[in-house]
């Protein structure tokens, strides 16, 4: 029998006691399915609204320092790049549905995880690398005005927080993330297994 086509709730509810609860696999997939759609939603919003108070800024307070403008740019362009990125996970989760197969799910799940990967390494590299020259000439201006003492505390602090969220808040909520995904792999591949022996 071809594995690609097999209902793999019928079988397993045929299997013997002692098999993992497929609803529960079911259940925590849906469970990751609605987080990571929240927090797709959740990420949307809170950029495209970060992206409209940076714009209000500039329009507000003209900046007169070219330097000023071009952070803006870059600011901007940070964002709206790592959006663009992650919103391509939107159609690979709403595709998940309670129809597919055990392969199909493990295969969506595969997915999932090479691009939250390409997301989380070269895309949020360049999503810091460019918030954060951004930021530094966004404040050029106005920390130009200030002492050099409060003028470098400021690019302290603004290097500090970007070091934490690169070093610490980053690596935690990838690490956070893949381990569901990779739970849920796991699952889905014990499946399969367990439906290659039968």
């Amino acid at each position: 029998m071809d594995n690609n086509n097999i209902d793999f709730k019928d079988l397993w509810k045929k299997q013997s006691v002692g098999q993992p609860n497929i609803e529960e696999v079911l259940a925590r997939l849906k469970q990751f399915k609605k987080g990571a759609l929240r927090t797709l939603w959740i990420t949307n919003i809170l950029l495209f609204a970060t992206c409209a108070f940076i714009l209000f800024i500039w329009y507000y307070y003209q900046p007169e320092f070219i330097s000023t403008k071009i952070g803006i740019v870059l600011t901007i362009l940070a964002m709206v790049i790592y959006l663009v990125v992650y919103n391509r996970l939107l159609g690979t989760y709403k595709n998940i549905d309670a129809t597919q197969t055990n392969q199909q799910y493990l295969q969506k799940l595969i997915l999932i995880k090479r691009k939250q990967q390409f997301l989380q390494s070269k895309i949020l590299s360049l999503y810091f690398v460019l918030l954060g020259v951004g930021i530094s000439l966004y404040m050029y201006e106005y920390t130009s005005r200030m002492t050099l003492f409060f003028g470098v505390l400021t690019y302290v602090l603004l290097f500090v927080w970007i070091a934490i969220a690169w070093f610490f808040l980053r690596p935690k909520e990838i690490k956070k993330h893949e381990t569901k995904l990779n739970s849920l792999i796991a699952r889905f591949e014990d499946i399969n297994k367990q439906l290659d022996i039968e």
